[in-house]
């Protein structure tokens, strides 16, 4: 965030929606306080990520690509020798994967993308599609949620879990 001004409140919005998605899922309480961590440093490898590219107003190029897909290991880096991020590592490094395995950095599939990481990506994606960045507005839940069903339907997002995810939004509306 401190490195993108379009990115303000972001890491605040992951880490309490996560924990609510986590304990939605009943998740024990340090599985929640991992991803409470998570939600605020689960971009911190993005230091490494040149500001030309970071905060470019149009599409990355192949070459662009690949370095800013380095900020999930360069974090891990970062995060390895804090011993109580022992539970926040896999967060930070799988929060891209696909359940189709076409995610990064390790292309992994479905159920081997540990299940932290897949609570943590639903609500990274949420929010980026919701958030107005440089190179795209910002859609209404409805959109975003539209999004992401299309997308689930292409195999990228564990079908259950985004239907606890909407299930989430929907009561937290209601309430």
């Amino acid at each position: 965030e401190g490195k993108d001004p379009y990115t303000h409140g972001h890491c605040e919005r992951l880490a309490d929606l996560s924990v609510r998605l986590g304990d939605r899922l009943g998740l024990p309480v340090e599985e929640l306080t991992a991803l409470r961590r998570a939600g605020y440093v689960h971009d911190i490898g993005k230091v490494a990520v040149p500001d030309t590219i970071l905060l470019k107003p149009g599409p990355l190029t192949p070459e662009e690509w690949t370095i800013m897909r380095q900020h999930t290991i360069v974090g891990e880096r970062i995060c390895q020798p804090l011993k109580s991020f022992r539970l926040v590592l896999p967060i930070i490094r799988h929060h891209h994967e696909k359940f189709d395995s076409s995610g990064y950095p390790d292309g992994l599939r479905g159920a081997g993308i540990p299940l932290m990481a897949r609570v943590l990506q639903l609500v990274d994606v949420y929010d980026a599609l919701t958030t107005e960045r440089p190179y795209k507005r910002a859609q209404s839940r409805a959109e975003a949620l539209g999004t992401m069903a299309s997308e689930v339907g292409k195999g990228w997002w564990d079908a259950e879990l985004f239907r606890e995810f909407q299930e989430l939004l929907q009561e937290s509306n209601q309430g």
